[in-house]
């Protein structure tokens, strides 16, 4: 999920508490100028366990520019991003998504990689919520959606859209700097804590599977866990594991499986997402972000075989 053009006085907040709220995390492609001008709202993205990266100074048409002023408008993003959150930006958007060879000389000057989508929300094209929500419903693995800070009915779709990334198993991830594709999140945001919490199944026999589960990273509102699943001293075909939470907790998003629920929403069916084969003794995790609503209890986990 990406956000462009801000950070803006009269959205970025509400964004990204509708985010947090949703349990999702997003990279926000920042003007310079507008980070210069609202630095304390490009460090709460930072905070808030975003990634803020850079969208050009000015949001001109890159390639209409000279290369010394393709330099500028990177540099000084870069610096003034730096600056107010710690953090020197990894990736590059160009504005409009127009590039050229000279552009992409300049981004990797700086060790930048390019970043377009693979879906257009056309929020900026005065659609609806509803056709936000229809557009990031065709997601694809490591796919990533254009959006911006700025729109009302963009904030407004964020619940619907978390709600359909967990019905198909998918996660709002991070972009990758090597590849410029999706991947699940491989950092701890700054002010989280990681505190490991481990539940195991009983030993299995031949042909069967443990389920060990461990809290990955926590926030103040929620939790990823992430389950092990491995199998015992046979090879194994597929498996089912089970995830159940203490209410009022919610699981709002998952990755690396294909889940269901019963219908208190309080247990969870995770089975594989294609190809469920293990090996003996091999093993393969799926994760998932559970919404406390003030209740910390870790959930518990078993597996078998169909």
């Amino acid at each position: 999920m990406t956000y462009d053009d801000g950070p803006k006085a009269a959205t970025t907040t509400a964004l990204l508490n509708a985010l947090r709220s949703a349990g999702l995390r997003a990279t926000f492609f920042n003007q310079g100028n507008n980070v210069q001008s609202n630095q304390a709202l490009a460090r709460s993205q930072r905070d808030a366990g975003m990634w803020v990266e850079n969208h050009s100074w000015s949001h001109p048409h890159m390639t209409q520019l000279s290369q010394a002023q393709m330099t500028s408008e990177i540099s000084q993003t870069q610096q003034v991003i730096q600056s107010a959150t710690g953090v020197a930006p990894k990736l590059f958007r160009p504005p409009y998504g127009e590039t050229n060879s000279t552009l992409k000389a300049v981004e990797a000057q700086f060790g930048l990689t390019e970043v377009l989508w693979s879906v257009d929300s056309q929020d900026w094209n005065n659609a609806s919520t509803a056709q936000i929500v229809q557009a990031a419903s065709t997601l694809q693995n490591g796919g990533v959606i254009l959006m911006h800070d700025g729109y009302q009915t963009t904030i407004n779709a964020v619940p619907q859209i978390a709600s359909n990334l967990a019905s198909r198993g998918l996660c709002a991830g991070m972009i990758s700097p090597s590849t410029g594709r999706a991947v699940a999140p491989t950092d701890t945001p700054p002010g989280t804590t990681t505190t490991p919490t481990t539940t195991t199944t009983p030993q299995p026999g031949d042909g069967s599977c443990t389920a060990t589960y461990r809290t990955s990273q926590q926030w103040g509102d929620r939790f990823n866990g992430e389950v092990t699943i491995r199998a015992g001293s046979s090879a194994i075909t597929s498996w089912t594991a089970t995830v159940t939470v203490t209410s009022p907790q919610k699981v709002s998003a998952t990755w690396s499986g294909t889940p269901s629920w019963d219908s208190s929403g309080n247990v969870m069916t995770m089975k594989p997402n294609g190809n469920g084969n293990l090996a003996a003794g091999a093993s393969t995790t799926f994760g998932f972000t559970v919404m406390t609503n003030g209740q910390w209890a870790a959930p518990t986990v078993s597996c078998r075989t169909p």
